[in-house]
């Protein structure tokens, strides 16, 4: 088949470096012209493990190409997949449809033959009803199907999410539409993988459900946790106890400084406002979007307390700037609260992540970046592990020990064994534990 993909950033890059990869003919398109002259030269905008390797194969095949004109790189495919951004909107929190809505109309004068119209990008219930106005608006004559297929990638894991998915979900009620999605997406179906067809408004909102149902699921446990601390329990036994139930699961269950990223911040705000437009209040999660937010400062405040409660001029190592590890993604990271924290109280912020400090300095100001974990904690009075990156996961105690002025550790993500800590002369403060 032949695809078109509008936006080439983390949701288009990576689609359309799978589809290529399943053997379709795939043009990964975007505005930005520098952009596209670093993926042609096998430069990624974005750390994703594997996507260089991915790309330069879609490339060497040529089956993966890339451009800035959309109006002839639409022209005689098969599916036009719209995968621009779609951040909160400033002032109101609602979703920002207009990069959607300006592609629907770029795209609609240029569209020949039938062709699919995707929604790719995480869009309220009722956008791809607009994206179909938008097009008959503009080319009265077009032939055309709008279909929503929303993403599910993980960052970190979104090539093994893509090809090997929990379920596809794609929605709509054109014949000819459906069946090109079917054809697309035929090599996942050959391995079993779920493909669930819905109305496209029920696939509007199974994306948005998902994300503030997984945002649902991180904020139960950290509140838990916060209780565990205070009745002497440990979070991990009673995630544990609780994931192993099957209608419950383990995954999500994992304590820490609150979520972040590109996608549940911006989602669970997107379904608040989508609800209070159509009066039906979502009472669980308002509540999960505020406790999220007032966690991550109060993750500051848990340092401040471990150092005793003053951290006026003392030093403070951090370790992990992204919202998770595997990414270089600043977006919404509890790192960015908790160094703000920290700074507010007059600390002062030195620290390391191993692939988020070029995207950190744009976020974060009067901070030491430093090359590695153990610069980072020279002489300081805490260290603190905000990110899980697997190279903080074994790092030698007893050289931390020597390095740091006072041997305090804050880890944020209960990566450590507090025997082991505690067995190395380190003061040890975790999440629930």
């Amino acid at each position: 088949m032949r695809i078109a993909m509008v936006g080439s950033g983390y949701v288009g890059l990576v689609s359309g470096a799978c589809f290529a990869d399943f053997g379709h003919d795939v043009i990964c398109i975007d505005k930005d012209a520098s952009k596209i002259a670093a993926l042609e030269n096998g430069v990624m905008p974005i750390y994703e493990p594997g996507l260089d390797a991915l790309v330069a194969r879609g490339v060497s095949a040529g089956r993966l190409r890339f451009g800035t004109d959309l109006a002839a790189s639409v022209k005689g495919v098969d599916a036009v997949f719209i995968a621009v951004g779609t951040p909160s909107r400033r002032g109101d929190g609602h979703a920002d449809l207009s990069y959607v809505y300006a592609a629907a109309e770029e795209i609609a004068g240029a569209i020949d033959g039938f062709t699919a119209i995707v929604d790719k990008s995480t869009v309220p219930v009722g956008t791809g009803d607009e994206v179909e106005r938008i097009i008959r608006r503009v080319n009265p004559a077009a032939e055309f199907a709008v279909i929503s297929n929303p993403e599910f990638l993980r960052e970190g894991a979104a090539i093994d999410d893509f090809k090997r998915p929990d379920r596809v979900v794609i929605g709509g009620d054109n014949a000819r539409g459906l069946e090109i999605m079917r054809e697309i997406y035929r090599p996942l179906a050959l391995g079993r993988s779920p493909i669930i067809e819905m109305s496209r408004r029920g696939a509007e909102l199974t994306k948005y459900a998902g994300n503030a149902f997984l945002a649902t699921k991180i904020t139960f446990i950290n509140e838990i946790a916060d209780l565990c601390e205070k009745v002497g329990a440990d979070v991990q036994d009673v995630a544990r106890g609780i994931g192993l139930d099957n209608r419950i699961g383990a995954k999500f269950l994992h304590a820490g400084p609150g979520y972040g990223g590109s996608c549940f911040p911006k989602d669970t705000l997107a379904l608040l406002k989508t609800a209070q437009d159509h009066d039906a209040p979502q009472r669980i999660v308002e509540a999960v979007v505020a406790v999220n937010d007032n966690r991550k400062r109060a993750m500051g405040r848990k340092v401040i307390t471990a150092a005793g409660g003053d951290v006026r001029g003392k030093e403070i190592a951090i370790l992990g700037l992204t919202f998770k590890p595997n990414t270089d993604d600043m977006r919404d990271s509890p790192a960015i609260a908790v160094i703000q924290t920290l700074q507010d109280a007059g600390a002062v912020v030195r620290a390391y992540d191993p692939e988020g400090q070029d995207q950190a300095k744009k976020v974060i100001d009067n901070i030491t970046y430093c090359s590695g974990p153990y610069e980072a904690m020279q002489g300081a009075d805490v260290l603190v592990v905000v990110t899980e990156w697997d190279v903080f996961r074994a790092l030698d105690f007893k050289r931390v020990k020597s390095l740091l002025r006072t041997p305090v550790l804050v880890d944020l993500r209960n990566i450590y064994s507090r025997d082991n800590a505690e067995a190395a002369g380190l003061e040890y403060h975790a999440v629930g534990r």
